[in-house]
């Protein structure tokens, strides 16, 4: 068998077992690379979704959100909306197309808080028409709420009023004034009098499914010594059928029934 292995046509066959092997491998170690990201992402929401709240300023700054040490850290913030609402479009929630709905919350150290207050539903007349969104509360308000990164721009030209990411700086081309990096997305909120205003719809929780990957990796990596299996008997059938000492196959006999007349 293995005279018979070191054959032109067995060695390409060879070649080709070994490659897909190779490939394989890496695609399990791929498919398990993203199994591992979402066990830690899943780790850092135990962390933080439900853990006390911190002051935004102690996580929102100026730089960008640290995605493997701050993403949805709980926080809190006290000041006032002051601006126009915008509207990011073309965002689901619950696997329905809307508008999340952003407003800028001044601190009272002048700097501004870019706050996801939540969705609303496009209209019925159409995603050319814009949907009536609850507007933000007036006077002194306090807001908790998970932070999170801000997104990369779609440079996309929009209406008066949309933008079509959370980037931070078509925010503050939209608005007018500079903001911190990243935006909250918004839990509760609540005025000076205790009041919890009216609000666009949550948003859904995060995903924490970790997804088929890790079985995904296993079953690539189970198919790794497939090729070797196929050669092996294929060397072990052209050796079975070349032994002069093998007995003939017998000739199959039809058997004649009513049918056949």
């Amino acid at each position: 068998m293995s005279r018979r292995l070191f054959t032109p046509r067995w060695l390409g066959a060879l070649a080709l077992a070994v490659l897909y092997a190779v490939v394989a491998y890496q695609l399990g170690h791929w498919q398990y690379s993203r199994h591992e990201f979402k066990v830690e992402r899943n780790a850092l929401l135990d962390a933080h979704y439900r853990a006390d709240p911190v002051p935004v300023t102690d996580v929102l700054s100026e730089r960008p959100v640290d995605r493997a040490q701050e993403d949805w850290t709980k926080v809190t913030a006290t000041g006032t909306y002051a601006g126009p609402q915008l509207l990011v479009r073309n965002r689901p929630n619950n696997s329905v197309f809307g508008y999340e709905v952003l407003a800028p919350l001044t601190l009272a150290d002048g700097r501004t808080v870019v706050v996801d207050r939540g969705w609303v539903e496009n209209s019925e007349l159409g995603a050319a028409v814009t949907p009536d969104v609850p507007a933000a509360p007036t006077g002194r308000v306090t807001v908790v709420g998970w932070v999170r990164p801000g997104e990369t721009s779609q440079r996309k030209s929009l209406p008066d009023g949309q933008v079509a990411s959370i980037s931070v700086p078509d925010v503050e081309r939209a608005w007018g004034t500079d903001v911190l990096d990243g935006y909250v997305v918004l839990d509760s909120e609540r005025t000076a009098a205790g009041v919890t205003p009216p609000r666009p719809d949550r948003l859904q929780d995060p995903d924490r499914s970790l997804g088929p990957h890790q079985a995904y990796a296993f079953q690539w990596w189970m198919t790794m010594p497939a090729g070797l299996l196929l050669i092996w008997l294929g060397i072990r059938r052209e050796l079975r059928d070349e032994d002069p000492d093998r007995p003939p196959t017998p000739k199959k006999v039809r058997i004649w029934d009513e049918e056949d007349y």
